[in-house]
């Protein structure tokens, strides 16, 4: 099976997508259960909520579900968030602490390694090529990964999630001008709210790649689902009328870093 779509665009920016593939190999969908067949940890139409918002954008989408390997965390296996409830490599459980596999069937060392070369490796190969052909060409090249969540999950997080969940590993990941850059723009986004580096502070993807003194800047934007869907739970349903709104944000969000890209050290 496919493990990735690649789109080359022109321009600095480079959206990375993670979490929004449902392909499962027939092999590894029969070793799960009921629970983990519903996939429910998935970043639900994400791909569609960025899709043409910004001209000359290059996007890297896995295509595998994230349950077959999880392409946002470290191929060694090291938790992203060490003393906290998290999902690993290979989930062995959904956000919500329920087994996802049958009994018995939980994948092993073995299928664990097949899976970082078969899956992991390859799209993580695709986005790295993607940012050197960028960079090659503008000097410098900024990797916005684009990520969705539950708004409630209580075995993650307390309450309720913001809407805009910005994560740079406390700045380590971008020039702080992208930073100030987003921030300002969920700032002025009436009606919705946002954290800079609260329970999510960039994934494995945004901390691997982002090394601002290379010219590569990497930033995430965790976005709670409550924002596009009509609700968040099976069948976890493109809401139009909120992803029409919500859009006009995250293309302002786009453009300002754009924007920024001409100005930043080569």
């Amino acid at each position: 099976m496919t493990t990735h779509e690649t789109r080359q665009g022109t321009s600095a920016l480079i959206l990375g997508l993670p979490h929004t593939g449902t392909d499962v190999p027939p092999a590894i969908w029969g070793r799960l259960n009921d629970n983990g067949k519903l996939l429910a940890d998935t970043d639900w139409h994400i791909h569609n909520l960025y899709d043409g918002l910004i001209d000359g954008a290059t996007t890297v989408r896995a295509t595998f579900h994230r349950y077959v390997i999880d392409a946002n965390r470290d191929p060694s296996g090291t938790s992203l968030y060490p003393g906290q409830n998290t999902t690993g490599l290979v989930p062995e459980t959904d956000f919500d602490g329920l087994s996802i596999w049958k009994d018995g069937a939980a994948p092993n060392e073995a299928d664990i390694a097949e899976r970082l070369r078969d899956f992991h490796a390859p799209y993580h190969a695709a986005l790295a090529a993607e940012i050197e052909r960028v960079k090659a060409i503008h000097g410098v090249a900024i990797l916005y990964d684009c990520h969705s969540i539950r708004s409630h999950i209580p075995f993650l997080f307390e309450g309720k999630l913001p809407d805009f969940n910005i994560g740079t590993d406390m700045g380590k990941t971008c020039d702080g001008a992208i930073e100030q850059a987003v921030v300002a723009a969920t700032a002025s986004a009436t009606g919705y709210d946002s954290i800079l580096n609260g329970r999510f502070k960039g994934g494995w993807t945004t901390r691997h790649y982002g090394r601002p003194e290379t010219g590569v800047h990497a930033i995430q934007m965790e976005l709670a689902q409550s924002t596009h869907l009509q609700t968040e739970k099976p069948p976890f349903a493109y809401d139009t009328a909120k992803a029409y709104r919500l859009r006009v944000h995250l293309k302002d969000i786009l453009e300002r870093i754009a924007a920024i890209a001409p100005n930043l050290k080569k």
